[in-house]
């Protein structure tokens, strides 16, 4: 039984030689015209079309030995000699079954009646042209194949790129979180146990998730809220986050750990730097074809409206590289003032259902 996409398959093959044929049919007719052998489309399109599908059922077992031996540095040697041999054996076959063709249906007359005769008028007519088209049914099937590498390639070192940035990420995070519980162990012990426990949470998830670059916005909500829990046993009374939050959003895709940088940002500069309480407000929506996250905290905000006295640490850096590297330009992530007193963080990315 075929799948959808092996039916694809087949029906793109057939569109590609019903395309060939026509190609070569509209030659045909055009010489026929000029010359005045044969004026006929029907007959000639027929022919020809018999031609090219004739290929068409040889191609499988062409692709499957170009597949087998390629022509590489190592092994080009023998896959000359298997292909140089295939290619005669597929010529002559060729024009055996286009002689046969030609004699149950009576297309054509050339070389006599016999099926001999036309054979030997086909073989002198058509055999170099055969090998050349073998050959570049071979030359298709490598470029094909070198094509799917480079591609492959280049999407093994786009995972090794988000690999590598969301591993510098983690260790950040782990480090902020041991000196959070460095400052508890004597003043809180208590508090200082249960930031552990919580830090257990927060490396299990990071752990569940580490082999997907994305996450649904729901998972990623829950362990921004483990985060959250750990700042709220450094901050107490403090810190207070209102999550606002559109139910169509939480099975949207995004990279994981995005939300945790930025939330660490806010409590950075928005919470810690503030002598009384603070806030810090997580808002999610669709907006057309997008998915906006804003976190926005009620601290000192940017300190001049240039923003040339904010800079960007390891974790803000590094969530817009992964940005750019999972989105290129269908990203954005922009800082600004709010009109209310304090930092917010925008982040837009394309909306994406996870099991679409």
């Amino acid at each position: 039984m075929f799948g959808m996409r092996g039916w694809r398959k087949w029906l793109v093959g057939f569109l590609c030689w019903t395309t060939i044929a026509l190609v070569f049919a509209s030659q045909s007719y055009i010489y026929g015209v000029v010359t005045g052998e044969d004026k006929d489309w029907s007959r000639v399109f027929s022919w020809t079309l018999a031609d090219w599908y004739l290929w068409a059922l040889l191609s499988p077992a062409i692709f499957w030995l170009a597949d087998r031996f390629r022509f590489e540095r190592e092994t080009w040697k023998i896959a000359l000699a298997v292909h140089f041999a295939a290619a005669a054996c597929a010529a002559l076959a060729h024009v055996f079954f286009q002689s046969l063709v030609q004699c149950v249906t009576f297309w054509s007359r050339v070389g006599g009646d016999s099926l001999f005769g036309v054979f030997g008028f086909l073989l002198t007519k058509k055999f170099h042209l055969n090998l050349l088209t073998y050959a570049a049914i071979v030359g298709t099937s490598h470029a094909a194949f070198y094509y799917r590498r480079y591609h492959e390639r280049g999407a093994q070192l786009a995972r090794a790129r988000l690999q590598s940035l969301q591993m510098q990420l983690q260790p950040h995070f782990l480090f902020n979180t041991l000196n959070t519980i460095s400052e508890l162990v004597h003043r809180d012990p208590r508090a200082a146990d249960r930031t552990i426990a919580r830090l257990g949470d927060l490396l299990r998830l990071a752990l569940e998730t580490e082999k997907s670059p994305e996450v649904s916005l729901r998972e990623e909500l829950e362990f921004s809220q483990k985060y959250l829990e750990i700042e709220k046993t450094r901050f107490h009374d403090r810190l207070t986050v209102d999550f606002a939050v559109a139910p169509e959003t939480l099975d949207a895709c995004l990279p994981s750990m995005i939300l945790q940088p930025l939330l660490e940002n806010a409590v950075r500069h928005g919470i810690a730097a503030r002598p009384g309480a603070g806030k810090i407000d997580v808002r999610a929506e669709r907006a057309g074809g997008m998915l906006e996250l804003v976190v926005a905290d009620d601290g000192g905000g940017i300190s001049d409206a240039n923003g040339e006295n904010f800079r960007e640490g390891i974790g803000l850096s590094n969530t817009r590289a992964r940005l750019k590297q999972l989105y290129g330009t269908r990203q954005n992530l922009t800082f600004h003032n709010s009109k209310t007193g304090g930092l917010e963080v925008v982040l837009q990315i394309p909306f994406r259902a996870k099991n679409n």
